[in-house]
Order: structure tokens, then sequence, then C-alpha cells
């Protein structure tokens, strides 16, 4: 491997005391780069007629979100919010939500009265209905991330919950509840831990699905300054709450799937613990050096972000800082937040997105094809925007031209900040960055609809095509407020694919399965995945836009136990697609109206 360019430009890292993010001063421009590899297609146009609308509402997404004091974040955990996830918990094919919440510290709720987790039933007619009770899914506390996967094999994906406090596997029983099997399949520990995001992998490729946690801080609130004394902590002169720097990092944990239900914790033997405690938030898994094996890439806050190499022998090397993908292009620590992974040029390599505090940009990494990335956040036009936290993102193909988009939400941790001028606010607008098709984006934020301009302090964020109309829409987790549900309007005038992949050998939730759909000579892929974004989940289904294209040229399929790669020619567009490992296409279906 080899050290990519970095450049030290304009200022350097600006010391405003230990913050929850520390914020970074940052160049306007890149002064080099070297040039992200094209596919050799005709650039799309950059003109949309797309609009994002929040029918939340409407859709009976109506409980709000409880995390801390609404008015002043006191301790870190009252800022840090949580993910949510799109997953379709009973196997109609419809998108299904599942809510994380917070609380209240020092909160005495009367019974019944505190506030909860929630899954919301796709009614499959734009409308969702609350089986939180019934499924048993409605827990109290500080729940943080979400991931889904079928850890069993049984048929229905399963969820696990991070939380500050104790994690939770929820077992998926196929009748509409979900058990908590914790403490029974060797996942429970008596330690009180501060858990993040989640990722599911099998990252021995034995066909059962392995679990990577993050977790973010060692916080004990008693142990912090007291919120009620001098302020020891500030922020552009404003006192604040401290952290995470002065605070004690945690360690990231992998468990392995030993095939009957059961985990074992194998952190250390596999490398997992030797770059030591880091503010860990958001992890996901991809095959980053297309060697055919899981890699795992972090999301840090305030340290250097990792990237852990799977060695093909159960354990994995943080390659991060050679790879060039581990600081900002000038060599500075960032707060990583939320994490997106795409082959945005079509170029047949991962690459990454990752967002930031403000006063800092977000990061593309494009992957060079040689175990290194390129920062090229100022190159690629993603640089513009420096004056927001940044959560959750996803490449998103919003228009169905062929090249995937970036949706990014935002929102600040200092309520107090409203008090002042400072040019920022607690409540932001959400970013959409559209991909022109050579390497470049164009902010279109401004184009796309009120769901785009409505303004929140947001966390988590989740994509996917809720119903079924072949266009991508998100689900947004908004702090202190109701969610938003970003109805894609227009995205399906152009063609689209997407399908849904069974494991039979590999793990049943195919997590790890690459495709890639070919149209003349435009190639898109991307792979089956958990977690992401930030401490979300995002539909397991593929999307691909087709653009003009009637059909997909060739689909092929490589499935991660064996390798082996299943092709399917002359596929027309804009059907959903379920392809059974071995046995190809099972099912076609062809949405109403599009």
């Amino acid at each position: 491997m080899r050290l990519s360019r970095r450049y030290m430009l304009g200022s350097s890292l600006v010391v405003l005391g230990s913050t929850l993010l520390d914020a970074l001063t940052t160049p306007m421009h890149r002064l080099d780069s070297k040039a992200p590899l094209l596919s050799a297609v005709t650039p799309p146009k950059s003109a949309s007629d797309v609009m994002f609308v929040d029918v939340a509402h409407d859709a009976g997404l109506t409980i709000p979100n409880v995390w801390g004091n609404p008015k002043e974040k006191r301790y870190i955990i009252e800022a840090k919010g949580s993910g949510l996830a799109f997953f379709d918990y009973d196997n109609d094919g419809w998108l299904d939500i599942y809510l994380t919440n917070g609380t209240q510290l020092g909160a005495q709720w009367a019974p019944g009265q505190a506030p909860t987790s929630h899954l919301y039933k796709n009614n499959r007619d734009g409308t969702f209905t609350d089986v939180s009770d019934k499924a048993g899914l409605a827990r109290a506390g500080w729940q943080t991330g979400v991931c889904v996967g079928d850890y069993d094999n049984d048929g229905w994906d399963d969820l696990f919950c991070c939380f500050w406090g104790h994690n939770i596997l929820f077992h998926n029983n196929g009748d509409g509840t979900f058990s908590d099997v914790t403490r029974k399949n060797g996942l429970y520990s008596e330690q009180v831990r501060w858990g993040a995001g989640c990722t599911w992998l099998d990252y021995d490729r034995d066909g059962h699905l392995d679990l990577f946690v993050c977790n973010y801080i060692k916080l004990d609130p008693a142990k912090n300054p007291d919120p009620a004394g001098p302020a020891l902590c500030q922020w552009k002169a404003i006192p604040v709450m401290c952290g995470p720097r002065g605070l004690t990092g945690d360690t990231s944990l992998l468990y392995h799937n030993n095939g009957d239900g059961t985990f074992t914790d194998v952190s250390e033997k596999s490398g997992i613990l030797k770059p030591g405690p880091r503010y860990s938030i958001t992890a996901v898994s991809y095959d980053f050096d297309n060697d055919g094996w899981p890699d795992i890439y972090v999301a840090v806050d305030s340290q250097p972000s990792i990237l852990f190499r799977n060695n093909h022998d159960g354990t994995f090397t943080d390659v991060a800082v050679l790879a060039g993908c581990a600081y900002s292009d000038n060599g500075h620590e960032q707060a990583g937040m939320g994490v997106a992974v795409a082959d945005y040029d079509c170029d047949g390599w991962f690459d990454i997105f990752k967002t930031n505090f403000a006063d800092d940009t977000c990061n593309l990494y494009h992957n060079n094809g040689d175990g290194t990335f390129t920062d090229v956040t100022f190159t690629s036009g993603v640089g513009v925007n420096n004056k927001y936290v940044a959560w959750g993102c996803g490449f998103v193909d919003y228009d169905n031209d062929g090249w995937p988009d970036i949706m990014q939400v935002n929102g600040h941790v200092y309520p107090q900040i409203d008090g002042h001028n400072i040019g920022q606010s607690y409540r932001n607008p959400r970013l959409v960055y559209k991909n022109l098709g050579n390497g470049q984006f164009k902010d279109v934020s401004a184009e796309l609809g009120p769901g785009i301009s409505d303004q929140f302090s947001s966390r988590g964020a989740a994509f996917g095509d809720y119903d079924n109309d072949g266009d991508i829409d998100a689900v947004i987790l908004n702090l202190g407020d109701t969610p938003s549900l970003l109805r894609n309007d227009g995205g399906n005038k152009q063609n689209w694919i997407k399908m849904k992949l069974v494991g039979t050998v590999c793990n049943r939730t195919a997590i790890g399965a690459r495709v890639r759909v070919i149209t003349g000579k435009h190639i898109q892929m991307d792979e089956v995945h958990s977690g992401s974004s930030v401490m979300s989940q995002s539909d397991l289904r593929l999307h691909f836009g087709l653009g003009k294209a009637q059909t997909a040229d060739l689909i092929e399929v490589r499935w991660p136990t064996t390798q082996k790669i299943e092709r399917f020619a002359q596929v027309k567009a804009n059907q959903i697609l379920t392809i059974r490992e071995g046995s190809g296409i099972v099912s076609a279906w062809w949405p109403k109206a599009t």
C-alpha cells in the first residue's frame, strides 16, 4: 500500500474546548487530487423533476422522539440521538419501519408513559399501523443503533438493538412477534456500555451471520462535570456539555456465530481490539478490496476512523491510515458519525462517504483500486457545505439515472446556539448532491421540495422504497420531534430494477452478496449490507436506476460463501425480483403504476 497525498492547507486545528465534536477549520478547495476513474457513458443531465414530500403525519408516524432535555443538553448522551430501520419484518414484500427512542435523565415516568421504541407495519396503502406492543418491541431506555439480519437462517430477519445500558437481540418468531434472546444466545453482558452502530456480516464465509458492535464512550453521568456548576466546556464561547474529548472511549466488539443460534466474543483474537479505545459510532461491511471477503469500515468521532481489512483467517487489520481513509485530506482527525458506501463512479470499486461536525466538511473517499483511497471531497463538489452537523447519509439514486446520488441529514447538538448570532442553528435542512456522472456532484437541495428544505435536528436516516413504486424514499429520525417520511415523487419517471436476494448456501439474508447490473457500457454494482447511515438500517433489497434503458442487458449475482456467480440476461425494467441462490429468479412483480 501507499500513502495518499495530503496537503496542509489554510488554518490548522482550532481548539474550542472539550466539546461533543470539536470543530475543524478546513480549506475551501484542494490544490491537487488524483482524478477518479470514470465509466464510459454519457453524463446525465443535472436537472430533475423529483420532489421529496414529508408524508409522515398522514402515514401515521406521529409519535415524537424523546431524547434528553429538548432545550439544553447537559450531558453528551442527551445530544447524541439514535438510528432507525426500514425492514420487512413480516415478509410481505413491503417495508416496515422501526423507530428507536430515548428518555430523559432523572425522569420519573408514570406507568405506561415512558417513551419506547416503535414498530410500524406497512399497510400497503401509504399508511402504517403501530404494532409495537403486539410485536414485543416497545422497550424503554436510551436505544441508539439498530441493524437487521437473519442470524439463524430461519427465513425471518432479526433485529439487533444497541443501547446505553444493555444491548438486545430480538429474534423474529415469524408470527409478527419478537423474543428477547440476548442472554440465551450469549450476547448479554452485565457491564453497562454505550452501544452505537452495529452491522451483521459473515466475516468467515461459513454461511452464518456474525455481529460487529460499536461502543462509543464509557459514560457515567455521576463522574461527568456538574452541569449546575461552573461551565468547563465551551464551543464558540458558548458554555456547552463536555465530550467526547476528555471522556474515555470504548472498544468495538466482534461476535462469531457458532451456527447453533449462539455467539462467541472473538474481539481479541480477531484483532478488533488492536486499535484500542475509540469513539466509534457507525460501522458497515463491504468488500472494499475486491478479494471476496467482507471488510469493515467504522466512522469514529474526534479520532481516526477505522478500516478493518479481512485477512481471510478470522482476523482483521486496521489499514485506514495507510489506505488514506482515517483522516481528512489535510491530516486532521474528524468527528465521523455517518457512513455510506457505493461505487459512485461505476469503476468497479466501492467508495466511502462519511459525515462530520460543523465547521468541517463531510468526506468523499474515492477507492483507487490498489488498497488506497483519495479524499476527493473538494474536487468532487461535495465540500461546499461546512456549517452543518451531519449525521445520517446514503447513496441514493433518487432520479433512477443509474448514478448514485448522496442524501445527508443534519442537526446541531447544542440547542442554546439559537440564542447566539454565530451563523449556525440547531435545526437544519437536509442536503442532496446529484451525481453528474463525471466524478462531480452538484448541490441540488433547493430543487427537491419541502422534504429536503424543512428544518429539524435530525439524526438517523434509512433509505428504501416503502411504497414499492420504483423510487427511493427516506425515513428520518428527528431529535425531540416526530419523524419524517420523505416520499419520492417523480423518481420513477426513469426506469429501474429492484431485487431481493435469498441465500441458501450463504446466509439467508444474503448479506455480502454482490450484484452487477449492466446496461450497454454502464456497469453498476452494490452489495447487500447491514447497518450504515448513522446507527441505522436501510432496505436490504438492492435498487438500481436504469435511466432510459427498458432492459438490463445482464444481471450478475456473486454469492458470498461459494463465490459462485449467477447470470441473468435481458431482464425487463421496472420490476421487483426475488433471486434465490441456486434457483435463479423465483418471482417477479411489476408494481401497478410507476
